[in-house]
């Protein structure tokens, strides 16, 4: 790939200067700009023909049978425990190495999130740990296939058959996440992405539930829209006005066109954006190697990563600065980072909830304290990623 890097962004010593390289940027085309212009022009902003295209193109693009477009993944997780059919009272495991969204889904649900801490190495949740917080009131699990890792589904999903729980898998990271030949999102009862500005395939703020059941499929579309039977475009569309019920007390999660038309054609690259991160990926595998940090493990046979975080661990004890002040530094050098994640018990509003406390979950604990995730993003040139490489170095 040509090296277009720019000197005038930088001083004689290496940094950036006055060109901040902003954290997740995502890649925006012509076709996306057209095609949302043509969408105003059209009168039509609001869930219409669009979304429907994007429903259908991203049910092809996963092998999936029914795909249903919401406004964020949180809309996803939190219409997908109800399709669950839980009950206050239920217990839903998931993994405290994940953002708020994912906890906040199941106490949204009416349900009680337990956390099982994840594996050290893939940073996913340890299925082993889940079956220890198994209880007679437990009826879900929510694995998430963090930074774009697949986790063990084999395993997660034996536990699910031996004791009849339903698996809704959280794909924010995985897009394109694949494990033994399926793809994320089609593995347990429901997948749930993100199509948020910093994701690997975005519509601004967007998200998407996959399942196998028609009758799922049909009742995440009411729920998603106030709980009505029609929604606009069936209700204004040129066949004529068409009177809806409602049917049960929904939720203002639908999509609009306004967003689909941008997802259209975002999917449409998807595999050659994967493939530039997985380019970057390598280049900072290599660049980094000699240096006195934790990298990202390599992906596991038969999976494809989503490469959706370069995630580094900081421990001081090894490089002579903590993680908070590796921040610092390398924001003063305008490259912009992100931490993914402070582990869910960090948080207060959880320790006073939950009584949970970090100490009880290690593994999560010790990464949310050390991980810096670097930018990985199709946006990015070989200068920005030559600027990244330089600033991590200096900063050590």
């Amino acid at each position: 790939m040509t090296n277009i890097f720019d000197q005038s962004a930088v001083t004689t010593a290496g940094i950036r200067r006055d060109n901040f390289l902003i954290f997740g940027a995502p890649a925006i085309e012509d076709a996306e700009i057209q095609e949302v212009l043509a969408t105003m022009a059209s009168g039509w902003l609001g869930t219409g023909p669009k979304v429907m295209r994007f429903e259908n193109d991203f049910k092809a693009y996963k092998g999936a049978r029914y795909a249903v477009a919401v406004n964020s993944c949180t809309a996803a997780l939190h219409l997908s425990m109800l399709a669950a059919s839980l009950e206050p009272g239920d217990e839903v495991i998931t993994t405290p190495l994940t953002f708020c969204a994912t906890v906040n889904a199941i106490i949204h649900a009416g349900a009680t999130p337990v956390l099982a801490d994840v594996n050290p190495v893939t940073m996913n949740i340890d299925p082993m740990q889940v079956e220890a917080r198994i209880t007679p009131k437990t009826k879900a699990i929510v694995p998430v296939h963090f930074a774009g890792r697949p986790c063990d589904m084999d395993a997660i999903g034996e536990i699910a058959d031996r004791y009849n729980l339903k698996v809704i898998e959280d794909c924010a990271h995985a897009v394109e996440t694949e494990y033994k030949g399926r793809k994320a999102g089609t593995i347990g009862e429901f997948g749930c992405f993100s199509f948020y500005v910093t994701k690997n395939i975005i519509t601004g703020e967007g998200g998407m539930i996959l399942t196998r059941c028609q009758e799922d499929a049909d009742r995440l579309k009411i729920l998603a829209l106030h709980g009505m039977s029609k929604d606009a475009w069936q209700r204004f569309g040129d066949e004529g006005y068409k009177h809806y019920q409602v049917v049960e007390a929904g939720f203002k999660y639908n999509m609009m066109d306004l967003q689909a038309a941008i997802g259209i054609h975002q999917l449409q690259r998807v595999t050659p954006y994967w493939q530039r991160r997985q380019e970057i990926w390598q280049l900072y595998n290599q660049a980094f190697a000699d240096l006195p940090i934790s990298l990202p493990a390599a992906p596991e046979p038969d999976t494809v990563h989503g490469y959706h975080l370069y995630t580094i661990l900081i421990d001081k004890t090894k490089t002579g600065i903590s993680r908070d002040a590796f921040l610092k530094a390398i924001h003063s050098q305008n490259i912009g980072v992100g931490v993914h994640y402070l582990s869910i018990p960090e948080q207060p509003y959880y320790q006073q909830k939950f009584g949970w406390q970090p100490e009880d979950y290690p593994n999560a604990m010790r990464i949310g304290r050390q991980t810096v995730s670097l930018p990985l993003s199709a946006k990015l040139t070989d200068a920005d990623v030559e600027d990244v490489i330089a600033a991590v170095k200096r900063c050590l």
